[in-house]
This record gives C-alpha cells, sequence and structure tokens, in this order.
C-alpha cells in the first residue's frame, strides 16, 4: 500500500495558473538572454513542485481540469528553455575553465549522468567500440561524453540549432572527445547515416514525438535499437512535452506496428 497521502490539488493548480501568467508572454529570446533573478525562482519553484510526492488520483484531477492542458504546454516550454539557457551556460564555463574536467565533475548533476550512462550501457547491450547516435544532443552532450569516456563507445549527437551544434563541438574538443565523438547539424529526417549505429537514443525533449518516431520506424534498419527516457509517475512526467497523450502507448504501438524498431523504454519513477 503507497504511504503517498492525497492532497488538495486547488491549490496546485492555482500556483501552475500563477506561473503561467508570469511566462505566457515570453519569447524565447526573453528566457535564453535574460539573468533575471525572478526568472531563475520560478524555475527552482517548478523543480520544487515536481517533487512533491503526489498520488496518481490526485494527478489524475490536475490532468482532468480543463485548462491544465494549456498551462502545462506553455509551463514545459518556459521549462525546457530555461533548461537549455543553464546548459548554454555550463557548457561556456567548461570552455572558459583552465580544468575542464575537473568543472564538469563538480557539476551537481555528473553522478546523475553517470548512472545513466551506465543504465544505458548495460540495458541496451552495448559493447566497447560500438557506435550511440543521439537525436536532439544540444549544447552539452552529457550522455554521449559519459557513455564515450566511460564505456569506450563512439558518439553521434545530431543537433538541428546551427549554434548549439557548434557550442557541443567547442565542449568536446575541449574535453579531449573529438576522436570519440561527432555532432551533425540536423533533426531526425537526417536519419539514416551511412555509419552503423548500435543504439539510437532520444532526448526527452525532442519534438514533435510521434513525427521523430514515425521517422526512425520508416529508415532505420529492421531490428534498430532506440531507447527513449520518460518519466512514468508523479509530476516529473508533465516535463517531457507530451501532453495528456498516453506516450508510451503510442511509441510502442509505432514501434510494433513497423517491425522494425526494438524499442527501449526507461521508466524514471
Amino acid at each position: 500500500m503507497s504511504n503517498i497521502q492525497k492532497i488538495n490539488v486547488e491549490p496546485l493548480l492555482t500556483e501552475f495558473r500563477q506561473i503561467y501568467t508570469q511566462i505566457k508572454d515570453l519569447k524565447e529570446t526573453d528566457i535564453l538572454d535574460n539573468p533575471s533573478p525572478e526568472l531563475y525562482a520560478v524555475f527552482k519553484r517548478l523543480d520544487e513542485m515536481v517533487s512533491l510526492d503526489i498520488d496518481e488520483q490526485s494527478i489524475e484531477v490536475l490532468f482532468e481540469s480543463p485548462d491544465f492542458n494549456l498551462l502545462i504546454a506553455e509551463i514545459s516550454r518556459f521549462r525546457f528553455l530555461y533548461n537549455l539557457k543553464l546548459e548554454i551556460e555550463k557548457a561556456k564555463s567548461l570552455l572558459e575553465s583552465s580544468n575542464p574536467w575537473q568543472t564538469l565533475q563538480n557539476f551537481t548533476f555528473y553522478p546523475n549522468y553517470l548512472q545513466l550512462a551506465s543504465t544505458e550501457y548495460t540495458g541496451s547491450g552495448l559493447k566497447p567500440k560500438y557506435c550511440v547516435l543521439f537525436l536532439g544532443s544540444g549544447p552539452l552532450p552529457l550522455s554521449l561524453i559519459m557513455l564515450c569516456r566511460e564505456h569506450g563507445l563512439f558518439g553521434i549527437g545530431i543537433e538541428q540549432d546551427r549554434k548549439r551544434a557548434n557550442l557541443s563541438r567547442e565542449v568536446i574538443a575541449c574535453l579531449g572527445l573529438s576522436e570519440s565523438i561527432e555532432i551533425i547539424e540536423g533533426n531526425h529526417f537526417s536519419l539514416p547515416l551511412n555509419t552503423r549505429c548500435d543504439l539510437y537514443m532520444v532526448a526527452a525533449q525532442a519534438e514533435p514525438k510521434e513525427e521523430i518516431f514515425e521517422q526512425l520506424a520508416k529508415v532505420l534498419p529492421k531490428g534498430s535499437k532506440v531507447s527513449y527516457r520518460l518519466y512514468e509517475k508523479g509530476l516529473r512526467r508533465f516535463w517531457t512535452v507530451i501532453s495528456s497523450l498516453n506516450c508510451l502507448q503510442d511509441l510502442k504501438n509505432i514501434s510494433g506496428s513497423s517491425r522494425n524498431l526494438q524499442l527501449i523504454i526507461r521508466l524514471y519513477f
């Protein structure tokens, strides 16, 4: 029996609506280029909210609120962009560091990515020298960095934004991993590549999900392994920007109907 207590969701909804009002008119540049402590406070508060222990019944009540999809779509957009802002700042801090590896290891999330890389390596049946492709690798491709450095893999990152792709190449070079990781400017329509890949990983924030997985199912070689991480429990599931869709079932349907993909879905609770 669960020890998580039922809660009154109205205060949560009220706070979501207040945050929505604060951020709904912000443009992308307003978030990425703004050092405002107010925006950071909103971001941190959202992190606190998704860490709350909330029972599934209360979460369903949230889902059923008439304006919830609108609220969560805008809040998810804000959180994605603010995370991207922090990622860019951390990437630049590595370039400015006299000891980039020490700087990287001092990041608070470094142990989490080490564990994620170990889980991915073991769970996907990878071996040294195998090739892993990450779709939506971003300005700081930590998953590829950890997999390639710790487990001896070759990595390919695909990033659609030119500036972020260039920044990630600089980061990889300063970490001494240019021989192990290649960054390609592109998106899911850049696939398939001429290089054989043993695992395709899809970033949690890569969009549009259905189009991406339909493209992968259409063009990847039969039997290709595709890994996708998502939160299945609690409020954290909202930050995968999937709205009210049952993403888990949708992805299984896409992979099953194509008979091409071995879909590996990593659930985090």
